[in-house]
C-alpha cells in the first residue's frame, strides 16, 4: 500500500478507536463502503486527492437516514467496564429520520436482555430502558429506577414522576415531547427489605452508562438535565454536594449540562427556596435550549 493509504488508514482506526472509548457500540457506514472495506482496497489514481480513500463513515453524509447499521460481529469481545467519563466530542454523525428510530431501537433491544449485572437482571421486573421523543432538545436524566418504576417499565411514574411531569409542563412542554432515562436501566436489588430503594453503586452505574451513552448520542439533545447528586456523580465523577453545583453549567460529551435537585428531594424539602431554585434551573434550560419564555414564566415565585 501506498505510504498515502496508510496514514489515512491509521486515521480511521484512530477515530474508531476514539469512538469505542467513549461507549460506542456502532458505526454507520454506506453499502458501498462496506463492500469496499470487506473486499481489497480499490485501486486508485495516484493522481487522485488522498482523502478520497477515506472510509465515508467519517465525513459528512447528506442523508444519513440510508445508511444501515453496522454491528460487531458474534466473536467481538464486549466492551470493557469502564468509569464514567466526561467527553468533549459527540459522535460524527447525526442520525435523522427513520435511522434514528432503528437505532434507538436495536439499543434498546440489547438493554432488555442486558444480563452483565447478574443480581440486578434477577431481581428486576423491567428494564427501564426511557421514554419522550428522540428528537427532544431537552434529556432529563435521572440515578436509576424505583419500585414504581420497575413496575411500570418507565421512568419517572411516582410521585417524583408527577413532580417532574408538572415542571415540564410548567415548561410549556409536554411529557411526551422530552426524553426522560437513568443512568441505571434496572432498580437496585434491595437484599433483605421488602420495600424501599436503595443508591445504585458507582460500579453499576459504570457498567450501565454505555446505554445511556448511546441515547445521547442517537437524540443529540441541545441541554441535558441531571437530576439529583447521584445523578451527577454518575456522569461526572467523584463527590458532589448538589447544592453548590445546581444551577452552574457543565459540560457532558460536548452536550450542555444542568445540575439541578432531584423531584423527590423537593418533594422531602417542600421549601419555596427549593422550589424557586429548580425553577430558576429551568429557566437556564429553557434558554439554552432555544424555547421561548413568557414574562408569566420569567415571574414566578418572584416577590411581589
Amino acid at each position: 500500500m501506498r505510504d498515502g493509504y496508510q496514514e489515512l488508514l491509521q486515521a480511521s482506526l484512530n477515530h474508531l478507536q476514539a469512538l469505542k472509548s467513549k461507549g460506542d457500540r456502532f458505526v454507520l457506514v454506506e453499502q458501498e463502503t462496506w463492500a469496499e472495506l470487506c473486499g481489497k482496497p480499490p485501486h486508485r489514481n495516484p493522481a487522485s486527492t488522498p482523502t478520497s480513500i477515506l472510509p465515508k463513515s467519517v465525513r459528512p453524509t447528506p442523508d444519513s437516514s440510508k445508511l444501515p447499521i453496522i454491528r460487531p460481529s458474534r466473536g467481538t469481545q464486549p466492551a470493557k467496564k469502564e468509569a464514567p467519563q466526561q467527553s468533549t466530542e459527540p459522535p460524527s454523525l447525526p442520525l435523522t429520520g427513520e435511522a434514528r428510530y432503528a437505532a434507538m431501537q436495536a439499543l434498546r433491544d440489547r438493554a432488555l436482555i442486558c444480563s452483565q449485572c447478574a443480581h440486578l437482571a434477577r431481581n428486576r421486573q423491567q428494564v427501564v430502558f426511557g421514554t419522550g421523543d428522540i428528537h427532544s432538545p431537552i434529556m432529563f436524566i435521572g440515578e436509576a429506577p424505583g419500585a414504581d418504576e420497575d413496575q411500570a417499565g418507565e421512568p419517572f411514574v411516582g410521585m417524583a414522576g408527577k413532580l417532574l411531569t408538572r415542571i415540564i409542563e410548567t415548561m410549556g412542554l409536554s411529557r411526551s415531547s422530552v426524553y426522560i432515562a437513568n443512568i441505571l436501566k434496572c432498580r437496585p436489588d434491595t437484599p433483605g427489605q421488602s420495600s424501599g430503594n436503595r443508591k445504585p453503586t458507582p460500579e453499576e452505574m459504570s457498567a450501565c452508562v454505555p446505554f445511556l451513552h448511546q441515547q445521547i448520542d442517537i437524540i443529540r439533545p441541545k441541554v441535558l438535565v441531571a437530576l439529583g447528586s447521584t445523578a451527577v456523580e454518575g456522569l461526572l465523577g467523584g463527590a458532589i454536594f448538589i447544592t453548590k453545583l445546581r444551577g452552574h453549567w457543565q459540560t457532558y460529551r460536548g452536550t450542555p449540562l444542568m445540575p439541578t435537585y432531584h423531584p423527590s428531594y423537593v418533594l422531602r424539602k417542600q421549601t419555596l427556596d427549593i422550589k424557586r431554585e429548580v425553577w430558576e434551573d429551568m429557566l437556564q434550560v429553557m434558554d439554552k435550549a432555544e424555547l421561548p419564555i413568557s414574562e408569566k414564566q420569567r415571574g414566578f415565585f418572584l416577590k411581589p
